[in-house]
């Protein structure tokens, strides 16, 4: 069963976060047949998914927005999973079609897996190329450099590998995925170690963060992306609708922060709907909230107060440059932004 972001499976007993079915790489020698080309692939996404969100940051940072044209599904999904509705027709203009399950019954038909974002398909042949969210953004950082934009920053610098995977480890299993763990659980203990778990991480990385702008190095890389997506969804929906209500990230100085420090920069906050976020988790997700009310909160009015974090060691980009404004027709709608 899926959850309608990433790849997930929850019932009585235990929530699961499957491996991603469908993964391919898209790579510079084209080694499992799918070569960088731009204009040849679609980027599938949505704007509430953290999973997706992270592939929408890099791709911003890394100036790849024309390269890899991006479709936006319906934060709002039926029993066929995400749909195209909002397009003109209920069709994506470039593939043509109404679902993205269209695209992975391409694939493999039959597929008996959940329908997830992000997902990368093949323009040419409408088939779905992968939906391994792990592996996405890597591959964007150091796949598809011929084609990132004069002065892109490295956001997965080699000699800092082993330092961010480590970290980015530790934020997956019990910040990124621990929200999901605990929301999803139908047993009290199981329910109670996720918790524990969300918030232990949390403190540790407030810590971490306290004398240093970001996780790793001097400069953003690919583990402050994974974390910033969960902490700018998090009082919006995974403090009340996951129960992860221990605290808030705003009551958290470091944190709160640090989080607004990203938002603020170029390349993060242009890519967050909180109207998407919030329909999506509180009217899809009915097995946890089966009124479908939409909570009127919270108020999202301090994400553009000074955060001082400029007072630390490091600058966003280093030797790099930030990004340009969001592409005609990328920028977030009003109703989705503080």
């Amino acid at each position: 069963m899926s959850t309608g972001d990433g790849n997930t499976e929850y019932g009585r007993k235990k929530f699961k976060r499957s491996r991603s079915h469908f993964a391919d790489r898209i790579t510079a020698d084209g080694r499992d047949g799918w070569p960088v080309e731009a204009g040849r692939y679609r980027l599938v996404v949505s704007r509430a998914c953290p999973w997706a969100s992270r592939v929408l940051i890099s791709r911003r940072l890394l100036g790849l927005e024309a390269a890899l044209p991006t479709g936006v599904v319906d934060p709002i999904q039926d029993d066929r999973s995400w749909r195209f509705t909002l397009d003109p027709d209920g069709r994506d203009p470039v593939l043509g079609i109404r679902y993205l399950s269209e695209a992975y019954d391409a694939r493999e038909t039959g597929y008996p897996g959940g329908v997830s974002v992000p997902a990368i398909v093949d323009v040419p042949s409408g088939r779905l190329v992968t939906n391994d969210f792990l592996q996405m953004t890597l591959d964007l950082a150091t796949e598809w450099t011929a084609l990132h934009r004069p002065g892109a920053p490295d956001l997965y610098p080699e000699a800092l590998r082993d330092e961010i995977d480590e970290v980015a480890d530790g934020v997956y299993r019990d910040v990124n995925n621990g929200v999901y763990r605990a929301g999803f659980a139908t047993e009290q203990g199981e329910y109670e170690t996720a918790y524990r778990d969300v918030f232990r991480r949390l403190d540790q990385l407030s810590e971490r963060l306290a004398d240093r702008r970001y996780l790793v190095g001097d400069t953003i890389t690919e583990a402050d992306i994974r974390l910033f997506t969960t902490l700018v969804r998090f009082d919006a929906v995974y403090h009340n609708h996951f129960k992860c209500n221990r605290s808030k990230i705003t009551e958290d100085p470091v944190l709160w922060a640090y989080v607004r420090d990203l938002y603020q920069t170029p390349g993060f906050g242009d890519t967050v709907d909180f109207d998407h976020i919030k329909r999506h988790y509180y009217l899809v997700h009915t097995g946890i909230n089966p009124t479908g009310i939409l909570p009127a909160g919270p108020d999202l009015s301090g994400w553009h107060t000074p955060h001082h974090r400029e007072q630390l060691p490091g600058t966003p980009f280093g030797d790099a440059t930030p990004p340009g404004p969001p592409p005609p027709g990328e920028e977030i709608p009003a109703v989705g932004r503080p």
